[in-house]
């Protein structure tokens, strides 16, 4: 393999094809990791190193042309979102419980891109994305080759030191708009079976963030909460502000009536919630972001319009009534429930089984166009492996604060492939 000793950093740039399958000159050093972890808190290094999978030893090269292409999505996105004609049309065919009225800005917004063909595509959106604060992390600890290429990283690292107290501000924020200026005294870092979710080295993260900024936080599984006297309790106390990472998105299952009775009347800052999930992740914004019409009537002009339609691939809603067609063509769709998260209940056309097939005309699904993912080339117990990729870009009120990868093998993402997981992301620059 070669290294940048063996070239110019001037000349990264020339071929990120060549970066992605050759180069392994930037790796994640896991020891610097545990080191700072096991001095802030022992739990986190060992809830991590129980997640071999979690993260990826190798970096993601992105060509510059590509993040632009990506920050622009991301930015026509938000603006399109946030328009009262998008607005009004996302209440109309929400659930009930998601036209509350309810103070969100968009909060931490999770984008993420397929960059297999001629532009970055917008697969998905997510409104509680997981990664942030770990892949913080892991760009803190890349080591690269050479002195050259640790100055290069090194050159990054303060914009990337101000993100943590920026997400704080982010749920300050959320918070003022529901409370005011009441004081935030608590925080309820919360999900389903909390312990084993293989994210949970981050909720730790989360907690010692909020602990840093003067903020009691709890990791508290949704269950255990509960609801008494016009209080959401966790642990015998009240909670002001609930980070919410569960995927029952519309709080329907029974395990959430507490946090659904606290939403609904109001009594605890929820973030995010259901209206927020209706606006910003809705499987079916894909369809309507592409839409002629409704684009124009958010303010959107001609070229803004076609690179919407250029970057998003092509997604519709799924009808039973023409399932002869949709099966006919299936080789040519990947298929995902509108309030499905993670993979999970989301098919690939070519791989699906009549039975499946079926089972999703029953359901509410959309259907789009697949968007192929380009490859990268890792070291996995010295054999050399290639694993897709795709790129998240954490973004706030339209603006990209930070990108990560992630390297998988199989249909959707995973965090169970060797030589996979999170990966920081480097621009192919000098």
């Amino acid at each position: 393999m070669a290294t940048c000793e063996q070239m110019n950093l001037a000349d990264l740039a020339h071929s990120v094809d060549w970066l992605n399958t050759s180069c392994h000159c930037v790796q994640l050093d896991r020891q610097r990791l545990r080191d700072h972890w096991l001095s802030d808190d022992a739990g986190t290094a060992a809830a991590f190193d129980a997640r071999p999978g979690l993260a990826a030893d190798g970096v993601v090269f992105l060509d510059p042309a590509d993040a632009a292409s990506m920050d622009r999505t991301t930015a026509l996105v938000h603006a399109t979102l946030s328009h009262p004609a998008y607005v009004r049309h996302i209440e109309t065919n929400a659930p009930e419980i998601a036209r509350l009225p309810q103070a969100y800005s968009g909060g931490l917004l999770g984008l993420d891109f397929h960059l297999g063909g001629e532009r970055p595509q917008l697969i998905e959106i997510n409104t509680n994305p997981g990664g942030f604060l770990l892949n913080i992390e892991l760009a803190r600890v890349l080591h690269g080759c050479c002195e050259d290429v640790e100055d290069w990283l090194d050159a990054g690292l303060p914009a990337l030191n101000e993100l943590p107290a920026r997400l704080v501000e982010g749920y300050r924020r959320d918070w003022i708009a529901a409370r005011g200026r009441a004081p935030l005294r608590n925080v309820a870092i919360v999900d389903d079976k909390v312990t084993e979710q293989f994210l949970y080295p981050e909720f730790l993260l989360y907690q010692q963030l909020f602990a840093r900024a003067g903020i009691a936080a709890r990791i508290v599984d949704a269950a255990a909460l509960e609801y008494q006297r016009g209080e959401l309790i966790a642990d015998g106390a009240a909670v002001d502000l609930v980070i919410n990472r569960v995927t029952d998105f519309y709080l329907a299952e029974p395990q959430h009536s507490a946090l659904r009775q606290a939403y609904i009347e109001g009594t605890a800052v929820i973030t995010p919630h259901p209206r927020a999930h209706a606006q910003w992740a809705d499987k079916r914004l894909l369809v309507w972001l592409r839409d002629e019409d409704m684009l124009r009537q958010a303010g959107l002009d001609a070229d803004e319009r076609e690179h919407m339609r250029n970057c998003i691939p092509r997604t519709e809603h799924v009808n039973a009534a023409n399932a002869q067609a949709w099966w006919r063509d299936r080789k040519q769709w990947f298929f995902k429930p509108i309030d499905g998260h993670g993979g999970k209940a989301a098919y690939r056309g070519e791989k699906l089984t009549r039975r499946t097939f079926e089972q999703i005309m029953q359901r509410s699904y959309v259907a789009q166009a697949v968007a192929p993912t380009s490859m990268r080339r890792v070291m996995v117990d010295g054999r050399p492996a290639d694993l897709r990729v795709d790129i998240r870009n954490f973004a706030c009120q339209g603006h990209t604060w930070l990108r990560a990868a992630r390297l998988y093998r199989g249909q959707t993402t995973n965090f169970r492939t060797p030589g996979g997981g999170f990966a920081a992301v480097i621009l192919a620059h000098a």
